[in-house]
């Protein structure tokens, strides 16, 4: 690999609905005593059903979503990242040119607390083309970015007013895998930090690798770490990594082989060891070429785990044992549209909300929170080529 140092740092009817989830959103700011709704934002792929980012808001007690509304205009915002403080938003536009030079964006925008708007606050390249994730550290000094087509990741500085610095660090993967149609060279997926925010970590799918850097928020750099980087069984096609609550245990879902690999995590090393890999898929049911996963999640629990499935079109539902981090199947939930991609759970750990990118529409589960098995409640809404779901927890100060 080669790194680059570059200096540190959305009738009557849908009125009133709207006019309520408006007054919501303002009472939600005065620190009341319990949330009862909550922002919920969907990052796009642009086209004739999206101009951008959406803005909803879920009903803890019953589940619905209001209708959705343009939270901010921008090209393909496909995944997006929360400041810590709850006042910015950041995206990648998953783009393959930008400002007239190869490669993609990463956009960031300050949240209106009443209204849900976002605004432009700035722009910066990511360093290469079809960035397709992004992660912001613990103290919301730097934010990580995973270029799938470009095979690399690059880091930008966070500024007090929520704006990009330029890079502080870039790094260019290489190599390749067993699959030469899906892993001739690299393609880093995501990006993620450990619960001590010490360690970067990026799934990189044409490299079935999970690749480890030594990070420091104060100066934006990144390191390789000894050893560089966590193998994944060739041909998976590592995607998306969860640290459960406790940072004991990680889990990675591989887009490829539709597989779930449970690993313990020494937070002091920062390495990765495999305790056990299992299927995404019902029993008796084998991968097939439409094919893949997308989205990992742990629940805020910490007993269950969840995982998106595209093509076969559900989300995987697993318990997870607290003392050996291992993983057994549970359900195997449709998630009621076409390829689901991201899913979230809200803070309370109440619902889960999938994205279903083919459809054109997001949809909630109740989570039992004995069993963590999903439940369909009833309520959905329409939103063009929905990719990532985010929630915004209320605060009570701009």
């Amino acid at each position: 690999m080669t790194i680059l140092a570059l200096g540190s740092l959305t009738g009557a009817l849908t009125t009133v609905l709207l006019l309520g989830c408006a007054l919501a959103a303002s009472a939600q700011t005065d620190g009341g005593p319990a949330e009862r709704s909550l922002r919920v934002y969907f990052g796009t792929y642009t086209g004739a059903k999206s101009r951008g980012i959406y803005v909803s808001r879920l009903d803890l007690a019953s589940g619905a979503l209001s209708p959705p509304l343009l939270a901010a205009e921008s090209s393909s915002p496909s995944f997006l990242a929360l400041h810590p403080n709850g006042r910015f938003i950041y995206a990648v536009n998953e783009l393959n040119s930008f400002g007239g030079k190869r490669g993609g964006a990463v956009s960031a925008f300050a949240l209106d607390p009443v209204t849900g708007k976002l605004s432009l606050l700035n722009e910066q390249p990511s360093g290469g083309p079809g960035p397709c994730h992004l992660a912001v550290d613990h103290t919301g000094k730097v934010v990580l970015v995973a270029n799938y087509n470009g095979g690399s990741i690059e880091m930008l500085p966070l500024l007090p007013d929520g704006r990009l610095g330029e890079p502080s660090a870039f790094v260019q993967h290489q190599g390749s895998s067993v699959n030469p149609q899906r892993q001739e060279g690299p393609h880093a997926h995501c990006a993620a930090f450990d619960p001590a925010n010490r360690f970067a970590f990026v799934c990189d799918l044409g490299l079935d690798k999970v690749m480890v850097y030594r990070f420091d928020p104060n100066t934006g750099t990144l390191t390789p770490n000894n050893p560089p980087w966590t193998r994944i069984r060739p041909g998976s096609g590592p995607r998306h990594l969860v640290f459960a609550p406790g940072g004991r245990f990680a889990y990675v879902i591989s887009e490829m082989a539709c597989t779930l690999t449970a690993l313990r995590y020494d937070a002091r090393q920062g390495t990765l060891a495999e305790l056990q890999t299992l299927s995404t898929l019902p029993d008796g049911e084998s991968v097939k070429p439409d094919y893949s996963t997308a989205e990992v999640l742990v629940h805020p629990s910490g007993k269950f785990l969840y995982g998106s499935n595209r093509g076969q079109n559900s989300i995987v539902v697993c318990a997870i044992d607290p003392r050996s981090g291992k993983l057994t199947r549970l359900q195997n939930q449709p998630t009621q549209g076409r390829t689901p991609r991201g899913c979230e759970i809200d803070p309370t750990g109440a619902c889960l909300v999938v994205a279903n990118q083919d459809s054109d529409n997001v949809v909630v589960f109740r989570i039992d929170p004995e069993t963590g098995r999903l439940q369909p409640a009833g309520s959905q809404i329409e939103v063009g080529a929905p990719v990532s779901v985010l929630f915004v927890p209320n605060r009570s100060s701009p």
